[in-house]
């Protein structure tokens, strides 16, 4: 019986000491399994974590490229020049890209091969859906930004089409289609503006005033078309025969205008006979006919004859008919006269 009892006792703290093994054992494991757990819990934030940060980077990256897009267009919106236009791409490509030189280069550039052909530049071109509007070259230009410029490029290809547009609609606005000199509403438009300019520097100013001998007989004789060509090339040699100040316009049928700025009467005579000759001595070419026109010139002075358009126009008029009354292919100057009183 005495010794059963410590067997007893003995067996008891075996059993308890082999439980309680066993549980702390099997407790031990569920803990490395729940640690295990909230590692791979927390690898899968921290994942998240790190995608979450890529992707706002890259959101990021996104908005700032399409807020200099966007900055980008409304500048070049309010820009009518191809020149000031690039020049706001310009300075918002050198905010976001470093380079070392950024310059436009036309279409007709003898540089262009030269630089497309050269490893230190790269050479972007501006297209429409119909035409090569340019090229841009960016000099020192790495490797990972290329993407950014080609898609700045393509949005200042757009914008650079826009202002060839607008550069082409004005000038059919400003300039009669059939002669190539400015129309009578923008003519009168720069008449003004110089003539403002004139009574603020106290210069002169002359204005000419051609009408075409005999238009009228030609063009019942050869026909409409013949008459077009006649005041093409009448057009085309004034244009040839004045200096780049002055102001050539078409003001109706055929009859032609010229501003001359710091150019007083005897100027005013001298520019009139260079056009009056060289007209006389062209030979026109309309279709199968060779003419020889001439044209009648007459001549009124700021300030020295009238001191505002309307009276400018009206004495140089004046002038002009005396002129075609004289027997036409001369010049007159409003308030001179000859030994005759012509």
């Amino acid at each position: 019986m005495f010794l059963i009892m410590p067997l007893l006792v003995c067996l008891y703290v075996f059993i308890v000491f082999h439980l309680l093994k066993s549980f702390i054992v099997s407790s031990e494991l569920h803990l490395e399994q729940k640690v295990v757990e909230a590692q791979k819990a927390y690898e899968g934030l921290t994942c998240q974590r790190d995608q979450t940060v890529a992707q706002r980077a890259q959101l990021e990256k996104k908005s700032s490229e399409i807020f200099t897009l966007y900055e980008m267009t409304k500048e070049i919106t309010k820009k009518f020049k191809e020149e000031e236009a690039f020049e706001v791409f310009k300075a918002k490509l050198t905010e976001n890209i470093v380079v070392e030189e950024c310059r436009f280069i036309n279409t007709d550039s003898k540089d262009f091969e030269e630089l497309q052909a050269s490893p230190d530049y790269f050479v972007f071109t501006l297209r429409s859906k119909r035409e090569k509007l340019g090229h841009f070259a960016l000099k020192g230009l790495d490797e990972k930004d290329k993407d950014k410029v080609t898609i700045l490029g393509h949005q200042f290809a757009l914008a650079l089409r826009r202002v060839k547009l607008y550069e082409e609609i004005e000038e059919l606005a400003m300039t009669d289609s059939l002669t190539g000199v400015h129309t009578r509403r923008h003519f009168l438009v720069r008449f003004e503006e110089e003539l403002k300019r004139s009574a603020i520097r106290k210069i002169d100013l002359s204005l000419l005033m051609i009408d075409v001998d005999y238009f009228k007989g030609f063009n019942d004789k050869f026909g409409h078309l013949v008459g077009d060509q006649i005041l093409r090339e009448i057009g085309k040699i004034i244009k040839e025969n004045v200096r780049e100040i002055d102001i050539v316009g078409r003001f109706g049928g055929e009859e032609f205008c010229v501003v001359l700025p710091v150019t007083d009467r005897y100027g005013a005579n001298f520019a009139a006979e260079r056009i009056r000759a060289a007209i006389e001595e062209a030979e026109i070419k309309a279709y199968d006919t060779a003419l020889k026109i001439t044209v009648s010139i007459g001549i009124a002075g700021f300030p020295s004859d009238a001191k505002t358009i309307a009276e400018l126009i009206d004495k140089a008029d004046w002038a002009l008919y005396r002129a075609k009354k004289k027997g036409r292919n001369c010049v007159c100057a409003f308030g001179a006269y000859d030994d005759n009183g012509d």
